[in-house]
């Protein structure tokens, strides 16, 4: 396992300052055990793509915990459950095959980034592999179309901060959420008198 130096000559640590040691340190070019550990409880990733002209996409992804597979150090499985088909995405990674994960655990405040190279592969490898559409909640379209190889190039945890400036996991504020008529689905869920469009 090598540690991957980031970048650290850059107007922004010349600006701002140098990362201490250990955290300049904690980029791995395969998946350590922790964030293994922390990838077989994860229900829940966001998947960053671009294509070559910087297009850039962002996607969630969830299934019961484990749903990405880890095939051994290096690679992982993503399995691609139908979905919206606007496919955007794959259209990135068939441009320029590259990716970036971040893996969250409901009430944890760290999550797990994981960046690397694509290769699309197609349902019956996915079977062969014995990944599964695993999750909560199945409907009539929950069928894997394919599948997302990924050959790890970075790996590494990352501290809660981010989480925690949020809230995000903060129990009274969930509750909250569940119950308050304020929030609404942002695409086409919204009231009529928001949207201009008769309720359906």
């Amino acid at each position: 396992m090598a540690t991957l130096l980031p970048n650290l000559d850059n107007p922004f640590t010349q600006q701002f300052g140098h990362p201490n040691e250990r955290v300049a340190n904690k980029v791995k070019d395969v998946l350590p055990e922790p964030v293994k550990d922390f990838i077989r409880q994860s229900p829940f990733i966001v998947m960053a793509t671009s294509n070559r002209e910087g297009w850039c996409d962002a996607s969630p992804k969830g299934g019961m915990p484990g749903f990405v597979k880890i095939l051994d150090d290096q690679h992982l499985l993503i399995p691609d459950i139908a979905g919206n088909k606007l496919f955007q995405s794959y259209q990135n990674m068939l441009d320029n095959p590259r990716v970036g994960l971040v893996f969250f655990i409901p009430g944890c405040p760290d999550v797990a980034r994981v960046n690397g190279k694509v290769t699309i592969v197609s349902t019956e490898e996915v079977k062969r592999l014995e990944v599964e559409a695993a999750v909560h909640n199945p409907d009539d379209r929950t069928v894997v179309l394919q599948g997302i190889l990924i050959e790890v190039e970075e790996a590494y945890g990352h501290c809660p901060r981010a989480l925690n400036f949020g809230r995000v996991w903060d129990v009274e504020r969930i509750q909250a959420n569940g119950t308050a008529q304020r929030i609404v689905n942002p695409g086409t869920k919204l009231p009529a008198s928001q949207s201009g469009v008769p309720d359906a």
